[in-house]
């Protein structure tokens, strides 16, 4: 249905996408009751029908329900989309079975049989380490995504949330096609820290929360705040009481700009994201059918100089840290 679809290679593989893709966690978790099956499915096939292929997801999501749900999607149209999923955060199963990370060979070997049956496919085009495992060093990780790799379980690999350094060891194992990290007009840091390893190495930046957790979508203007079930309430400091409304102020800039222009807020900050390098991709996601099209319309709208100039400055105001202490203790800085 959408015509205008802009495809992008993911690193150096084979795998070409559109550069705007779908986060799929929202559909299970995190943001308050998970959306009802029978809506959630209309919804990833409509995706699939407007010319959306790259569907990102994780075992930790639900956990587990995130991957069902795509599995039972899109079992009879796997050909049609690319499926991205992640390992390395445990889902604690019975009580004796501790959770954290765990980056073993032997967990990435038994994650991928679980990952494959619930996808309902005989394999992942996209493999992340979903947080780099402190007890093991990613050169045993990686080694043992690439057999799967080699073995035809596994297209492609990447790991999430790490800097330049850990990424070059990883690729000195096998090639790295992607990253995944936070990335938007509020998040910019990995600029620094990892942009200069994603260009010696040709990997790909895949961007997740590009709306900044829906605050640049305009979601939480005019007082609304996250729900007593979301997440963004109790982990996300940007979102405490202390920030969000000065956060809120940043976030008028570019709804500002929207309306000048005659479009989205969620459009000024995916095109500000995919303008950024042709190695970078995006998955936002949503719930909700007219914020997907709005999001598509991306596609459509161009930045000036002079949006650039304004929208530049507004990550050095953010206030709060994107994550909660213990979510930035497990990511690689």
């Amino acid at each position: 249905m959408t015509s205008l679809i802009e495809k992008r290679t993911i690193g150096r593989s084979d795998m070409a996408v559109g550069a705007i893709g779908l986060g799929c966690m929202g559909l299970s978790a995190f943001y308050g009751e998970p959306t009802d099956k029978t809506t959630a499915i209309r919804l990833l096939h409509e995706a699939a029908e407007r010319g959306v292929d790259h569907f990102d997801t994780a075992e930790m999501y639900g956990p587990h329900t995130n991957e069902t749900l795509l599995g039972k999607a899109f079992a009879d149209r796997r050909d049609k989309v690319k499926i991205a999923t992640k390992f390395g955060i445990r889902v604690v199963a019975k009580p004796d079975q501790p959770g954290g990370l765990d980056g073993s060979p032997e967990n990435c070997r038994s994650a991928v049989e679980g990952s494959l049956k619930r996808l309902q496919t005989d394999h992942i085009d996209l493999y992340y380490l979903h947080r780099l495992d402190p007890d093991t060093p990613v050169e045993e990780t990686v080694g043992a995504m690439a057999e799967l790799v080699t073995e035809g379980k596994v297209g492609a690999i990447g790991l999430s949330e790490v800097l330049g350094d850990t990424l070059k060891r990883a690729a000195a194992v096998h090639p790295i096609a992607a990253v995944q990290s936070e990335y938007s007009i509020f998040t910019r840091g990995i600029e620094q820290t990892l942009f200069p390893a994603l260009k010696e190495l040709g990997t790909s930046l895949v961007a997740y929360s590009p709306l900044g957790r829906g605050m640049l979508a305009g979601a939480f203007q005019r007082g609304k705040e996250p729900g007593d079930k979301d997440w963004r309430a109790v982990t996300v400091p940007r979102f405490s009481k202390e920030n969000i409304d000065a956060n809120r102020a940043l976030a008028d800039e570019v709804i500002g700009i929207a309306a000048r222009k005659g479009v989205t807020p969620s459009q000024i900050a995916l095109s500000w994201v995919l303008t950024q390098g042709e190695h970078i991709v995006a998955i936002p996601g949503t719930t909700k059918l007219a914020n997907l099209k709005a999001n598509l319309g991306a596609y459509e709208v161009s930045l000036s100089e002079d949006d650039r100039a304004a929208l530049a400055p507004l990550a050095d105001r953010v206030a709060g840290n994107r994550y909660s202490d213990m979510g930035m203790a497990i990511i690689d800085v």
